[in-house]
């Protein structure tokens, strides 16, 4: 398929570049995919178009303070964003540089007193080794010295607000690693979720590293050839045994956000059925792919072009896709990260 089909026209004003004031006061959109039917209401009701014997399925990732801003040593800025780091070696990590002038190996960038990182290497694609040199633990100083990574799109002159560091994780994220947050996941409270157990819906939860790949926008024109970034997950066996049962007592599973669909579908294509797994996916869905464990899809209103809206194009099918986008638009509801909510079943 020809990446122009997964293009559309967003006014800037429909950018939410700040969350809104409390969680669940997202508008929530409903499509029905076997309908077609688009019905409107209040995330706070999400209760209400669920169903007892379903199961949703979270990404408890929790994302680093992972965007440094530091000065080489000739006095440039520099701004660093960390992707991973080197198993075993807490202080060696792969990051994004960003610089006026490339920087070079042996090079140092400092970000504090005592507190500055060596080049080691180039990996290609803006990609480099950095060894921290730091008093102390380090994640005590990156919490400290790092920021929120907010993706490109939240247009403020870059400033962080108040709230942001809070606002720019899920209330249920508990494993870090993650440089990019889950944000379908943003809208759920504490209280929401218990809520949803005397409905008889369950959660369970996987994990899934969002790694810089979400915010690469796909520049292949045929879609197909477009290559995914690998990101590590892992599924834990008590998610694995509830999505089991939930398949085996006819309910539905709920996949919250492209990260949970992702790290799902590819452990069934690896290993041929939902178990306990870990290790990188690198999984694409595009439109003529099948879906083996998801029944429903909750996600936000994404960016034209990008994986996460072709994931939901295959899932939903792109002209219902398109048509619950265009409903979207003149209904005003808010775009990306800080956005509203859509769920799919």
């Amino acid at each position: 398929m020809e990446l122009k089909e997964f293009m559309y026209e967003l006014p800037l004003s429909l950018i939410a570049a700040y969350p809104s004031k409390d969680r669940e006061e997202a508008r929530l959109m409903v499509v029905q995919k076997n309908t077609g039917e688009v019905f409107h209401g209040d995330f706070s009701h999400l209760g209400d178009f669920l169903q007892p014997g379903d199961l949703l399925v979270l990404n408890d990732t929790r994302v680093l303070p992972a965007r440094l801003r530091g000065q080489k040593e000739s006095g440039g800025k520099a701004e660093v964003l960390l992707l991973e780091p080197f198993p075993g070696w807490p202080s060696l990590w792969i990051a994004l540089v960003d610089a006026a002038k490339r920087p070079h190996v042996g090079g140092r960038i400092f970000f504090a007193d005592g507190f500055y990182a060596t080049i080691l290497g180039e990996l290609g694609r803006g990609r480099y080794g950095l060894w921290f040199h730091h008093e102390g633990d380090f994640m005590d100083m990156l919490v400290k010295l790092g920021e929120p990574p907010l993706p490109p799109y939240i247009h403020r002159a870059r400033e962080l607000a108040p709230g942001d560091w809070e606002r720019y994780q899920t209330v249920y994220a508990s494993s870090p690693g993650a440089v990019a947050a889950p944000t379908a996941g943003f809208h759920f409270t504490r209280e929401l979720l218990e809520g949803l157990g005397p409905r008889g819906v369950e959660t369970a939860f996987l994990t899934l590293h969002v790694g810089p790949g979400t915010f690469q926008p796909v520049r292949q024109e045929v879609v197909e050839r477009h290559r995914m970034e690998g990101e590590r997950y892992n599924i834990g066996a008590e998610a694995a045994e509830k999505i089991k049962r939930a398949k085996r007592n006819g309910g539905r599973v709920i996949a919250v956000g492209s990260t949970t669909t992702r790290a799902l579908e590819w452990v069934v294509r690896r290993k041929g059925r939902v178990e306990a797994d870990e290790g990188i996916a690198r999984l694409f869905i595009r439109p003529g792919d099948s879906f083996r464990v998801i029944d429903g899809l909750m996600t936000n209103f994404h960016l034209p072009g990008s994986t996460p809206l072709i994931l939901v194009a295959a899932f939903a099918g792109l002209d219902l896709i398109r048509r619950a986008y265009q409903e979207a638009i003149r209904s005003r509801y808010r775009f990306y990260s800080y956005g509203d909510a859509m769920l799919i079943l």
